[in-house]
């Protein structure tokens, strides 16, 4: 097992600098911690979704899963030159969102984020996976990332997105759409 935190505070961020894994420090807003640290807002987010009682048991144990990789993920970002996430991961989302997206009907009009608290979480989640996607590639402008980072964002904000679908449906019967027949500068 890695380091043990016995303290949380060691002042040495103070300065504007943090650790990598690796031991080098770097300023807090370099582009590998902005990526690290949105795949970790990406990931509490996920665990927004996880507090909202009464998920289905199937997406709950998904998106559990799903953390476990978001860490590794971050862990990954965090440490240059590991290499955590394979192809394999991106099939088995591929997978996943295949099959609760066989259960919904096609889509024919936009749907509008919300639909109950944990679909609304999951639109969330979405918007953040895909940043932390947008700063993965921002990174790769100048370091070398392992490419099947960033298609894993991809596949994951895909997914979030149908299960999104899925607990609107699940908490509130329907999506909400969006309703482009309303008339433009109309206000309610």
């Amino acid at each position: 097992m890695g380091h043990r935190l016995s303290r949380i505070y060691t002042r040495t961020g103070d300065d504007g600098t943090t650790g990598l894994g690796d031991g080098s420090r770097v300023r807090k807003d370099h582009a590998r911690v902005e990526a690290y640290g949105t795949v970790d807002e990406a990931n509490s987010a996920i665990g927004m979704i996880l507090a909202v009682p009464g998920l289905p048991q199937e997406v709950a144990r998904c998106l559990t899963e799903i953390q476990h990789d978001m860490f590794d993920l971050g862990g990954e970002l965090c440490v240059p030159g590991i290499q955590s996430i394979k192809a394999e991961r991106i099939t088995g989302l591929e997978r996943v969102l295949d099959g609760f997206n066989d259960h919904l009907p096609p889509l024919k009009d936009f749907i509008l984020p919300g639909g109950g608290p944990a679909a609304s979480a999951c639109h969330l989640a979405r918007t953040i996976a895909r940043r932390a996607e947008r700063r993965v590639w921002s990174l790769a402008e100048s370091e070398p990332v392992n490419l099947e980072v960033p298609r894993y964002l991809n596949r994951l904000s895909d997914l979030l997105f149908v299960i999104a679908r899925v607990l609107a449906r699940h908490e509130h019967g329907s999506e909400v759409l969006w309703r482009h027949d309303r008339g433009a500068g109309k206000h309610p």
